[in-house]
C-alpha cells in the first residue's frame, strides 16, 4: 500500500489548537475519510464494518440485559424470562442479543472465508490475520459463557461437558476444571465466573479490533486480485466510495437479521434451553449452539485411544488444534499467489473444505451414532488435510492462471469476462 498523506485541514481556531496538541480528529480523518483503498474491492470486504456494527449492537443490548439479569442459580432463568415478558421492550433486547450472536458469527465466518480465498493471510498481513484469529477465539469464549448464562437445561449441561474436558489434560487438568467451575460441579460459583467474564471479554474484543484495524492500515488493505497497489490511480478514498458500499451491505444484512428477530427469534435456539436448569437432570443429547457444531463434531470423532492418549484427551487435542491451526495459516500456505482466482486447483479444494465444514456442522447436531461418528472422522480428516497437506504441498505442482500485472488490468479482465469476451 502506498504511504498515506494527510489531507486534514482544521478550519477553526479551536480545531487548529487541538490539532497541534491532540490530533484526534486528524487521526480519525486519516484512518477513515482519507484512507485510500484498492478500487476493486467487492462486497465481501464489507463484513469488517458489519462485524464492528454487530459488536456494538451486542455490547449495547448486553449492557441493558445485565441491568436486569440476576446471576443466581435459582433466579437467573426467571430473571431473563421476566425481563423478556414484563419489562418494556424486554422481548426486543433479549431476542436481539440472542439472534445478534448468531448473525455475529455468520459475518465472522464469511469474513474468515473471504480471507482464506483472497489470501489475506499472506505477507505482509500475517499480524492482521493472527489478530483476527485471536478475535475469533475471544468471540467463541464470550459466546459460550453467554450461552451458559441463560441457565437452561441445554446450556448448563453444555457447561458441565465442556468443563469436564479439562479433566483430561495431564497434571493441570483437574485444577483448570475446578477453577473454571469454582468447585467440583456446575453451580453458583460457575455462574458468577461466567457472568463476570462474559461482561469483561467484549472489552478485550474492542481492544483487539482496534489493533486489527491499526494493523490493516499499516500493512494496507488486500484486494480480490491479491495484487499490491502500485499507484494512486488504483485506489479510491474510503469516503464516499467504500462507505456507501458498506452502508448498503449493512442495510441488506440488517434486513435478514430483522427477519429472524421479528418472525423467528427462537429458530436458532434449542428447545431444552427453554426449560430451567436442574442440577439433578441433564439433556439427553447435549449440543452447543450452531456456530460451534463443526468443532463439536470433531471432538466426538475421536472415539479411540492412541497409545497413552485417551480418547477424551485426543478429542480435546483435536478440538484445540482445529481452531489454533488458523494461527499458522500464513506459514502453511506456501503459494506465492495470494488470490484463489488464479489458482484453479486450490479453488476446488477450498470449496470442498467449505462443504466439509458445513457437513461437520450438520453432523454435530446429530446423535453420536456409529454412522455419524464415522462420517465425522472422515470430515475431520479432510479438515486437517486441507491445512496440513493441501496448503503447503499443492503449490508445488498446481497449474496457475496468469496473474494480472496491476489492479487496472484485473478489473479490465473482469469486465471482459462479464461481457463474454
Amino acid at each position: 500500500m502506498l504511504p498515506e498523506k494527510s489531507r486534514y485541514r482544521p478550519k477553526t481556531c479551536l480545531g487548529r489548537f487541538m490539532d497541534r496538541r491532540l490530533p484526534l480528529l486528524r487521526m480519525i480523518h486519516d484512518l477513515s475519510v482519507n484512507y485510500p483503498v484498492p478500487k476493486n474491492l467487492d462486497y465481501f470486504y464489507t463484513f469488517g464494518g458489519i462485524l464492528t456494527l454487530m459488536l456494538i449492537s451486542q455490547m449495547l443490548t448486553g449492557i441493558v440485559m445485565a441491568m436486569h439479569y440476576v446471576p443466581d442459580v435459582t433466579l437467573a432463568f426467571e430473571s431473563r424470562e421476566r425481563f423478556m415478558r414484563d419489562d418494556r421492550f424486554g422481548w426486543l433486547f433479549v431476542s436481539w442479543h440472542a439472534v445478534g450472536a448468531s448473525f455475529f458469527f455468520i459475518a465472522a465466518y464469511i469474513h474468515l472465508a473471504r480471507g482464506l480465498y483472497y489470501g489475506s493471510h499472506k505477507a505482509p498481513r500475517e499480524v492482521v490475520w493472527i489478530i483476527g484469529v485471536l478475535i475469533y477465539l475471544i468471540m467463541m469464549a464470550t459466546a459460550f459463557m453467554g450461552y451458559v448464562l441463560v441457565w437452561g437445561m441445554m446450556s448448563s449441561s453444555a457447561a458441565a461437558v465442556v468443563a469436564g474436558l479439562f479433566n483430561a489434560i495431564p497434571v493441570i487438568g483437574p485444577w483448570l476444571h475446578e477453577t473454571l467451575l469454582g468447585g467440583y460441579s456446575v453451580g453458583q460459583p460457575t455462574l458468577n465466573r461466567f457472568y463476570a467474564l462474559h461482561y469483561l471479554l467484549p472489552f478485550v474484543l474492542v481492544f483487539l479490533i482496534v489493533l486489527h484495524i491499526w494493523a490493516v492500515h499499516v500493512a494496507g488493505q488486500n484486494n480480490p486480485a491479491g495484487i499490491d497497489v502500485r499507484s494512486e490511480k488504483e485506489t479510491v478514498p474510503f469516503v464516499p466510495y467504500v462507505m456507501i458500499k458498506d452502508i448498503f451491505a449493512i442495510f441488506v444484512f440488517l434486513v435478514f437479521l430483522a427477519w429472524f428477530l421479528f418472525y423467528m427469534p427462537d429458530y436458532m435456539g434449542h428447545p431444552d434451553n427453554y426449560v430451567q436448569a436442574d442440577p439433578l437432570k441433564t439433556s439427553q443429547h447435549v449440543m452447543p449452539e450452531w456456530y460451534f457444531l463443526p468443532f463439536y463434531a470433531m471432538l466426538r470423532a475421536v472415539t479411540f485411544d492412541i497409545g497413552p492418549i485417551s480418547s477424551t484427551l485426543g478429542g480435546v487435542i483435536v478440538l484445540a488444534a482445529s481452531v489454533l491451526v488458523f494461527l499458522f495459516v500464513p506459514w502453511l500456505d506456501r503459494s506465492q499467489i495470494r488470490s484463489a482466482r488464479y489458482r484453479p486447483l486450490y479453488r476446488v479444494f477450498y470449496w470442498l473444505f467449505v462443504a466439509d465444514v458445513i457437513f461437520l456442522g450438520w453432523l454435530g447436531s446429530r446423535p453420536a451414532d456409529d454412522l455419524y461418528v464415522i462420517w465425522s472422522q472422515a470430515g475431520t480428516a479432510f479438515y486437517f488435510l486441507f491445512f496440513l497437506v493441501v496448503m503447503p504441498f499443492l503449490p508445488r505442482f498446481e497449474k496457475k492462471h496468469m496473474v494480472p500485472a496491476s489492479i487496472e488490468e484485473a478489473m479490465r479482465r473482469k469486465r471482459m469476462w462479464r461481457h463474454g469476451r
